[in-house]
């Protein structure tokens, strides 16, 4: 018998998965848990190809009728509660729920919800953007990684005939936190609403290092393994990719969406604040980022 997979926010990432998880000869059943109907999946890959897929869409969770196997959810980490009104339908005795969000704290976000146990935290790199819903292009194969143990194991083996390396690792934290520490350098670009080339402006490129090393000075004292040669090579990877690129944080902005700028930075400050180590870089990020739209909602 098939493997039963619900996808919670079919948005770029989200979509992206879905489409490509459509054609594992594993899955029998794919349903899209979605806020506006969609009727089918389009995703250009890295390659100029067209893949497609044509799920069950739900649009409340009144609509699921029985648990799956597999919920993924790839909602934005700040809509935990939208995410989580869905999982009471979908989550049955042997459900395994796969988290596939920014940030670090994956299980802590969904244990209210769900038993911890059964959370699967994943760090995804699926460079993807969404042009309409439904419609998604898909930059670069990417990776996801998620926990060594049967149910990363059970995990990977959903994306086996996908262009994305599905893979586990016995040192998550560690990974999680190299993530963040290339995330958190973005906030420079929703501050200065300006694409990846702003790295090269006078002194940015100082601003991140500096956003990174208090990542990684936090990181290292919740256990994580990090280098010192991170802020560099974050620093790198900015320089070298192109100057007309958007992260999220930034998209969200431009689109006048809510930022993710609590899982990407203020996850720093607040546990930098837990252990004692100073995050004065980024605690200006996330009050700037959390002030924007400040008028609007006043």
């Amino acid at each position: 018998m098939g493997v039963s997979v619900a996808v919670v926010g079919p948005g770029a990432i989200g979509g992206t998965v879905a489409a490509w998880i459509a054609h594992s000869p594993l899955v029998d059943s794919l349903t899209l848990c979605a806020r506006t109907p969609l009727d089918r999946l389009v995703v250009e890959t890295p390659d100029g190809a067209i893949v497609e897929a044509q799920p069950r869409v739900v649009t409340d969770p009144s609509q699921v009728t029985e648990p799956v196997d597999w919920v993924l959810v790839a909602t934005k980490a700040y809509d935990v509660d939208g995410a989580a009104r869905w999982l009471k339908p979908l989550v049955g005795p042997d459900t395994r729920v796969a988290v596939l969000q920014n940030g670090v704290e994956h299980v802590e976000r969904f244990a209210p919800f769900v038993d911890p146990a059964r959370i699967v935290p994943a760090v995804v790199d699926v460079p993807a953007e969404r042009s309409a819903p439904g419609r998604i292009a898909h930059r670069r194969n990417g990776t996801i990684v998620t926990p060594v143990g049967p149910d990363g194991d059970a995990f990977a083996v959903l994306f086996a005939d996908s262009p994305i390396e599905a893979s586990t690792t016995d040192d998550f934290l560690t990974v999680a936190w190299t993530k963040l520490s290339l995330n958190c350098a973005g906030a420079a670009n929703a501050l200065t609403g300006e694409p990846g080339g702003v790295v090269r402006a006078d002194g940015m490129s100082d601003l991140m290092r500096e956003m990174v090393r208090e990542c990684v000075a936090v990181g290292r004292a919740v256990g994580a393994k990090l280098g010192d040669e991170i802020p560099d090579w974050v620093i790198e990877r900015a320089m070298t990719s192109p100057a007309d690129s958007v992260n999220s944080l930034l998209a969200d902005r431009l689109a006048g969406r809510p930022m993710e700028w609590d899982a990407r930075n203020g996850v720093i400050v607040r546990l930098g604040q837990r252990h004692g180590v100073p995050t004065p870089v980024n605690a200006m990020a996330v009050t700037l980022l959390s002030a924007v739209g400040w008028s609007v909602r006043s």
